[in-house]
């Protein structure tokens, strides 16, 4: 699926693994997110990288408010290369700043996808490989944090209009084969067939996964550049080892260099192809299923999807009725079919589901790892597969004779079918998987015109079940989180059930299914040792410290729901629900919430400065002007406001949200906005709100500098462990209410004996808002 083996001895006009790797090593020596100075660091390294393959580069700099709510000023880096004859550009995209909170080094996400765009673009200019179309680099900015660069390029760049396809690279873990997943508006026919067209060494792809892709929450930046732009690309990402994923163990060290080696397999033939190819054409709405199989990339319509499944249905219905007329076949036997066949899916999936549930129960250092996937979750793919094989052989062990077997196969394939009826209605992607079934249909009818079973024969026409169905077995649950391993259970039953008549040769079944038990049992054994952390499988953990400005109060909080004896040490033994700081959600990828909160001392922060700019009553409507300022080296500020008021005509920092077309702001709950802060500039929001709407708006405004804070003087985590990612981890935070500091007027009032006094009262705006 990937390349095996790396050399270092490759000729400049080539794609070096060696070269790309130094760049990832030279990118990722320290966390590069948004608003750190390593961050400038490494803008201004690739500069000076492009600079020096002889491109002029230039910056673009400016404000974005996404539909995350997330408002960032992000810094794009771009260089392009004239081509001879421009149909339209084609586009190289990564970014290149790593992920907040965590200490994310940033080498697979996506430090590796620029070294891939450097290094082939160096090949492919020595090489002076002749090409048509303009190429344009753009490395973004802020992609962590909401696809904000992208956003700002696809909206406000010239460029951006003259772009006809995309290759995006990216990552979500730090190991395995890349895989190729599309972004289309239209059809995908088009997409395909190029793809195919350019012949990359080591396609891995199918369409069912670009199915599933389409139905998840998980965007990228090329997902901007389809739905803002209508430009459509490909996307290149590897995600195994995802425990490293936005991790302090996302650094060069757990790179792997076969994965790094198979995204420049995808750029460099792709690079040669659609730099001469015609990217104006006009995008179609067909689609195609498509699929992978070593060396080889394979596609047909989606119209022969429907076809496919008559004709199997109509062929294996047919060999049923000829079986029966030689009595091969019979009726109570090919009944007696779907217990085994039931018995095992019901069975493995059961066992495998609770089973998962029990482990996390017996190892509740597993929560510990937000993504889903363990440090030792291979093993345990492994152990409830080769499980599964043994409920399979143990429900199958009575099945030796060969007409007995035959009689019992027509039960998987007729499930099957019914698969394939679902497929072809509901996700046409997998169509591929009704070519196992016709290979299955094919052993089926040999046995059924001859009587005669061929072990050698049986196995060849199994490889398609092998090479088509057997890789989601591990592809599912590292993608989706160990949480799915019973879907992986109750796919190899089914590829089982389609290898009947291979496993039919193993005679004593009930003693290979004792064989699998143990093996089985060796891989929970060798879990079980890999359950604990060790530097390099840590620990995730988080801590922040929390201060109520209006209180005067101030709490460590955690999301951890197992503490350690680092987080113990300042939340104590017996620490409270931090319940009631969850009333303002921060935002999380898994939507993590503060389990525990204890009291401690107040330091002496450097609260933020809140200007009222303005505000002024016209007509029903309340115009307000609001500017935050930090009096101390900020990160972040998070927004909230009652879910009660409605805003209008919002903007911060200048910028509108990219998806506002009315003068109503959307939001969700009561979060407005989270402001990345760069270069401590302060945040100003302008609205308007209903005059008789009660002003309730609140400010956190975080520091990452808990560890390195000298008002602190933190002790260093024990190497073992890390910041949790996804979350606000390692901060200094001031909670503040937003309101107007009340102004004093000086009224004349006339009382007797003509004597004056003076009436201190509120100006009519300030006493609404209190």
């Amino acid at each position: 699926m990937m390349p095996q083996w790396t050399s270092d001895d490759v000729p400049l006009s080539e794609f070096s693994t060696k070269r790309a790797f130094e760049q990832v090593d030279a990118i990722s020596k320290q966390p590069h997110y948004v608003g750190s100075d390593n961050h400038e660091k490494v803008a201004s390294y690739l500069q000076k990288e492009l600079n020096k393959l002889g491109l002029e580069t230039s910056i673009q700099e400016g404000y974005t408010l996404t539909d995350w709510g997330n408002l960032v000023k992000s810094k794009n880096i771009l260089a392009r290369i004239k081509g001879t004859q421009n149909t339209k550009a084609l586009l190289l995209l990564t970014h290149y700043d790593s992920a907040p909170h965590s200490s994310s080094y940033g080498a697979s996400d996506a430090g590796s996808g620029v070294a891939t765009i450097l290094e082939s673009v160096r090949a492919f200019l020595y090489a002076k490989t002749p090409h048509k179309n303009d190429i344009i680099i753009l490395f973004s900015d802020a992609e962590e944090l909401g696809l904000n660069g992208a956003a700002l390029f696809v909206t406000e760049h010239h460029w951006a209009k003259e772009i006809g396809l995309v290759l995006n690279f990216d990552a979500r873990g730090s190991s395995g084969p890349s895989y190729m997943l599309m972004e289309t508006n239209s059809g995908n026919a088009s997409l395909v067939k190029e793809f195919a067209a350019a012949k990359t060494t080591f396609p891995v792809t199918n369409s069912l996964m670009y199915s599933i892709y389409k139905m998840l929450p998980n965007d990228t930046d090329l997902t901007v550049f389809r739905e803002k732009g209508n430009i459509q690309g490909y996307n290149f990402a590897f995600i195994d080892d995802h425990y490293n994923y936005h991790t302090a163990q996302d650094d060069s060290n757990h790179l792997n260099k076969n994965t790094l080696a198979h995204q420049g397999t995808y750029l460099m033939p792709l690079l040669s192809y659609f730099s001469n190819a015609n990217l104006n054409s006009n995008q179609i709405t067909n689609d195609e299923v498509y699929f992978t199989i070593p060396y080889t990339f394979i596609h047909y319509p989606f119209s022969w999807v429907f076809p496919m499944l008559l004709i199997a249905s109509l062929l294996f219905v047919f060999l049923i009725f000829i079986g029966i007329g030689k009595k091969i076949l019979s009726f109570p036997e090919i009944i007696k079919g779907f217990v085994p066949l039931l018995g095992s899916i019901i069975t493995a999936g059961v066992v495998t589901y609770f089973g998962w549930k029990g482990l996390l129960f017996a190892y509740p250092q597993y929560n510990d790892l937000l993504n889903g996937f363990t440090y030792n979750g291979h093993a345990y793919i492994a152990a409830f597969v080769l499980l599964s094989l043994a409920i399979c052989l143990a429900f199958y062990q009575k099945l030796s004779v060969k007409k007995r077997t035959m009689n019992y196969y027509v039960a998987p394939l007729f499930l099957w079918l019914i698969i394939n009826g679902f497929i072809t209605f509901y996700l046409k992607g997998a169509g591929f998987l009704i070519i196992p079934v016709y290979f299955g249909i094919f052993a089926f009818g040999i046995f059924i015109v001859t009587q005669k079973s061929s072990v050698l024969l049986n196995l060849i026409l199994g490889i398609p079940a092998l090479l088509l169905i057997a890789p989601f077995i591990q592809m599912f649950p590292i993608g989706l989180g160990l949480k799915v391993l019973f879907g992986s259970a109750i796919l190899t039953v089914l590829t089982f059930v389609l290898l009947l008549p291979v496993f039919d040769t193993f005679i004593k079944k009930g003693r290979w299914a004792f064989v699998f038990l143990l093996i089985s049992i060796g891989f929970f054994t060798k879990a079980h040792y890999e359950s604990g952390y060790e530097k390099g499988k840590a620990k995730s953990n988080s801590l922040v410290y929390i201060y109520d400005a209006d209180k005067n109060k101030a709490h460590w909080v955690t999301y951890d729901k197992n503490l350690d004896d680092w987080t113990k040490s300042y939340l104590g033994e017996n620490p409270k629900e931090g319940v009631s700081y969850n009333e303002t959600p921060l935002f999380s990828k898994y939507a993590s919430k503060f389990t525990f909160a204890t009291e401690t001392t107040v330091k002496d922060l450097a609260k933020p400065t809140i200007e009222f700019l303005k505000d002024s009553l016209s007509g029903n409507q309340r115009y307000l002007k609001i500017k935050i300022s930090p009096n101390r080296r900020v990160n972040r500020y998070d927004i909230f406001a009652s879910e009660k008021i409605v805003f209008h005509n919002f903007k911060a920092n200048g910028a509108t949200q990219l998806e506002q077309k009315e003068s109503k702001m959307n939001r969700k709950g009561k979060k407005i906005l989270s402001y990345y802060v760069v270069n401590n500039e302060p945040l100003e929001m302008q609205f308007n709100i209903n005059k008789s709407a009660l002003f309730d708006m609140q400010l956190l405004e975080s520091s990452f500098d808990l560890l390195s804070n000298p008002l602190f003087n933190m002790k260093p985590r024990a190497s073992w462990m890390m910041p949790t990612p996804f979350v606000l981890n390692d901060a200094v935070v001031i909670k503040k209410r937003i309101k107007p500091t009340p102004k004093v007027i000086e009224v004349p009032v006339f009382v007797q004996n003509t004597k004056i006094i003076r009436k201190k009262v509120m100006s009519p705006s300030v006493k609404d808002s209190l």
